[in-house]
């Protein structure tokens, strides 16, 4: 049986996404849109692993199982924290610098079946402060959304 909050997120057009990494240790559950807006960022660390993520608030994303397999990696400013598949090394999501709050997703990760399409937006990681200033949405998307009346 389908609980409140469950209800309200379908009802706000968000579906529930399952992944996790390579080898299953790490499995996660994700509310979402079908339609994902993934970023595909630039910087050092992004560009060596080919991250591309999109972006759910704290409380959309749910750890099913593998907290005792999870490690992480940080540098520079430490805000982000790169979690992994201690066993594959597969990065399925992090908590990006750019929203401390929520998590990035990579949508690769995804079990098939319920994304109905991507769209792919740069973001140039190289100069992180600036593009900050520039994007206008980027930090609202950790942010859940208001409750419907």
């Amino acid at each position: 049986m389908a609980g409140a909050g469950e209800e309200l997120r379908k009802q706000e057009g968000l579906v529930r996404h399952r992944g996790g990494c390579h080898c299953g240790a790490v499995r996660f559950e994700v509310w979402s849109a079908p339609e994902l807006h993934v970023f595909n960022c630039n910087c050092s660390i992004c560009t060596k692993k080919q991250n591309h993520h999109f972006i759910v608030p704290k409380s959309h994303f749910t750890l099913l199982q593998g907290s005792e397999n999870i490690t992480t990696y940080t540098f520079n400013t430490h805000a982000a924290k790169h979690t992994f598949c201690k066993t594959c090394g597969v990065q399925s999501f992090y908590t990006p610098r750019s929203n401390p709050d929520g998590f990035g997703v990579a949508p690769h990760c995804l079990d098939p079946g319920t994304v109905k399409s991507v769209t792919v937006e740069d973001f140039c990681g190289e100069n992180w402060e600036e593009s900050m200033q520039k994007h206008k949405t980027i930090r609202s998307m950790s942010k859940p959304t208001p409750k419907a009346n």
